[in-house]
């Protein structure tokens, strides 16, 4: 890459570091010195902490210290917060669940973390562990959504009635939408689940704290998603030692999907233990501890009802959803299933749209947002009904959808449900989709693995989310007379090629060569605030980006006139220079930084409005009647993400998300024993992860219509192909046990085993 790279398909600039193992993630610090923590969890769901014992673990070889909850309340340490006030359709507040870092008293998940060890080494860590005594008294535990509710179910929290911690509604008024399906030709009902996932990101969770009796200050290193969400909370909420006193810093983070925006137990443990010890102390998470302790994902049960009119014209949607909350409510948890109602219009004209949102309290892991965060629950119910009510209707499936979109002509198009849709040509996308999956050629393709014994089958699902919203995110530009450019930035490259980006972006606003450009993340005490989350890269990063290089070049301006000795007025900026217009007298942007001792701007972009990424997504898969064993054998997509910066970044984020749908949709489940409430998938050995032989090659187009809310328009695309695979796959393996066994709904996952028993009960 040299300049003007905007718009081209440029490899990654992080990459070549990366595969030669020159990446520094958290575990690659090395600190001399740094003792070595071991988190004891409890093995239980749900019990009473009757007693510690440490007496003798305290004796045993390299210990430093052990804590426990009781040393978490003698030092009046903070909770864990939920960052999400809710308030309940009676207009209470939503229920509380105060999640100390050391559990107090009570358990309430497996995996929920009871004493820590600090030694001198690992292994010494580790066998110390296994010598505390704590006696528990076992009590009854709940882990599944919907049973959490019913009456009698035992209480995650005493103080939660019903386990349910809050109950909101949204859309349209639910009078209106009750009208509407009273008076329809025909209501489509379906109860579904959104499976539990766990995030399993290559990189496991980390965290190295490391202490200065100088200052008093301490310095975090683990990955995150942006260090001052952490750095916040550990400093104040938690330690209440100050900002002042903590710094955070995340080097190369590897893989988040969500999970690792939010504070866990570890991070201020060690930075706790640190302080404490006065001396650097590390943890990094094994499988087994990832499985009970990071944040899982969805978990939702939902019944949804679509009402229709004689034509097969959309009138009302009615959903009801239980979404899980886990144990404890982790910092945004409310608020994911609530990111859900924005998107339940889909892509299509429903007049009146009513939700209500419960969240449920249960004895497990906590759940909070994984890829997509809501939309891929939103989508995977409007689409899954669209197609059952095709079937139902003997409509089909591509014409239902072609009835009801929301016209190019529409836009902006105002849902019921508070999202305004600003640019879009979801007919195009549709048709460019099924044109790339042969659509028409799908009937022959099905006659042809009749005759080998096989089913066959194909789904399209549509989909929209809504990106780019959240708080503003700051960045800085500095300009080195030396003859480099620096931008710093509060977001956090966690493998979507941010570097990359911000390099491509700088490189066409400056015209300047991207071996000039440098970017920062992950730094409190040198980057500004921010966040990554939610495709809001490019649509806040990118354009603070751009706007604060506008600056930059603004404010050298003055000095340019001085050098060149003209009025400011006739300068003008291109290719890293400025120039007297009509002349060929300049001077170099570094030359002029070098007059003004360096330029520098900082800028903050706050979003104005949502984008909207849509696209379709055509699945088709071939089933095998006497094992279940399914097969996905092709795979079209076809996306709108507004302007493209780097098409092939977005085809690897496309490929990437589609991926983590597949795997939703065939194999992956977290399953919680209902009486113990163990976690039966708490290794690879049982859950079951996207391996190359489960997915197809993709074939990916895109039809982008330009976002007209943000001066670059683009629109997002790190979370679309999560979005719209899972109802896709879904709607491909009825469409194929439909054809012969009737069956008209199949929960994620579609294992092989699952699909057996479908055949087998038909």
């Amino acid at each position: 890459m040299t300049k003007f790279a905007l718009g081209q398909s440029v490899t990654r600039i992080e990459d070549a570091a990366l595969v030669r193992g020159a990446g520094r993630y958290a575990d690659d610090v090395e600190i001399a010195g740094a003792a070595h923590a071991s988190i004891v969890r409890s093995p239980h769901a749900h019990a009473k902490i009757i007693g510690i014992d440490t007496g003798a673990a305290a004796k045993a070889p390299g210990v430093l210290a052990i804590l426990t909850g009781a040393d978490v309340a003698s030092d009046r340490l903070g909770y864990i917060p939920c960052l999400v006030p809710v308030t309940n359709l009676d207009g209470t507040a939503r229920g509380d669940t105060p999640r100390p870092i050391l559990a107090r008293g009570r358990v309430r998940h497996v995996g929920d973390p009871v004493a820590v060890v600090v030694a001198e080494t690992l292994a010494q860590a580790r066998d110390a562990a296994e010598l505390i005594a704590i006696d528990y008294e076992t009590l009854p535990a709940v882990v599944d959504t919907h049973a959490a509710t019913r009456p009698g179910a035992p209480l995650a929290w005493d103080e939660i009635a019903g386990n349910v911690c809050f109950d909101v509604g949204a859309g349209q008024s639910k009078a209106a939408v009750e009208a509407a399906l009273a008076r329809a030709a025909h209501v489509t009902r379906l109860e579904l689940v959104n499976n539990r996932l766990v995030a399993n990101p290559l990189e496991p969770r980390a965290a190295l704290a490391e202490y200065d009796p100088a200052t008093g200050r301490s310095t975090l290193y683990t990955p995150s998603q942006g260090p001052h969400v952490i750095h916040d909370q550990v400093a104040d909420a938690i330690l209440k030692i100050g900002k002042d006193k903590l710094r955070v810093i995340s080097g190369n983070v590897g893989g988040a999907f969500g999970m690792k925006i939010f504070l866990h137990p570890e991070q201020p443990i060690v930075v706790w233990a640190s302080r404490r010890l006065k001396r650097a102390v590390r943890w990094t998470g094994d499988r087994s501890e990832s499985f009970v302790s990071d944040v899982q994902g969805r978990d939702n049960y939902s019944v949804a009802e679509l009402a229709l009119d004689g034509d097969g014209r959309f009138l009302a949607l009615r959903v009801t959803t239980w979404a899980n909350m886990g144990a404890y409510l982790s910092n945004y948890a409310p608020f994911i299933p609530q990111l859900a109602v924005p998107m339940l219009s889909g892509v299509y004209r429903i007049p009146a749209i009513y939700a209500n949102i419960k969240g449920v309290v249960t004895n497990t892991v906590p759940v909070d947002a994984y890829r997509g965060a809501g939309r891929p629950e939103a989508i995977y119910l409007v689409e899954r009904i669209v197609d059952a009510a095709a079937r139902e209707l003997g409509i089909a499936p591509d014409e239902l959808r072609r009835r009801n979109f929301i016209r190019r002509a529409d836009m902006p198009y105002q849902t019921p449900v508070e999202s305004r849709y600003d640019s879009g040509d979801f007919a195009g996308v549709m048709s460019r989709a099924i044109e790339k999956a042969d659509w028409k050629g799908f009937a022959a393709r099905r006659e042809q693995a009749r005759g080998n014994g096989k089913l066959r089958g194909i789904g399209l699902a549509m989909y929209i989310e809504r990106c780019g919203g959240g708080p503003g995110d700051t960045v800085v530009v500095k300009v080195d007379p030396a003859g480099s450019v620096t931008l710093f930035s509060g977001m956090q490259d966690n493998g979507q090629g941010h570097t990359t980006t911000f390099v491509q972006l700088l490189s066409e606003k400056l015209g300047l060569d991207a071996s000039r450009i440098r970017v920062v993340q992950g730094d409190t005490d040198i980057v500004p605030a921010g966040m990554t989350g939610g495709s809001r890269f490019l649509a806040i990063g990118g354009i603070a980006s751009m706007s604060a290089a506008d600056e930059v070049i603004g404010k050298g301006k003055e000095a340019a006139a001085s050098l060149l000795e003209a009025a400011p007025s006739d300068i003008e900026y291109g290719d890293g220079e400025y120039r007297i217009a009509g002349t060929d007298r300049k001077v170099s942007l570094f030359d002029v930084a070098k007059k003004t001792g360096g330029l520098q701007a900082q800028h903050t972009r706050t979003p104005e409005a949502y984008t909207y990424p849509n696209g379709c997504h055509v699945c088709e898969v071939e089933i095998d009647r006497d094992t279940g064993e399914t097969r996905i054998v092709r795979y079209s997509v076809v996306d709108d993400f507004g302007r493209a910066i780097n098409p092939l970044l977005l085809e690897g984020q496309v490929h990437g998300g589609t991926v983590q749908g597949i795997g939703q949709a065939l194999l992956e489940l977290g399953i919680y024993d209902p009486e113990s409430g163990q976690l039966l998938t708490g290794s690879f050995m049982d859950y079951a992860m996207p391996r190359a032989d489960n997915v197809p090659s993709f074939d990916c187009g895109f039809h982008h219509s330009p976002c007209v809310t943000n001066p670059l328009g683009v629109k997002g695309a790190g979370e679309a192909g999560a979005v719209g695979a899972p109802p896709a796959v879904i709607n491909a393996v009825v469409d194929a046990l439909n054809s012969v066994a009737g069956v008209k709904h199949i929960d994620m996952p579609a294992t092989h085993e699952k699909v057996w028993r479908a055949l087998a009960s038909a």
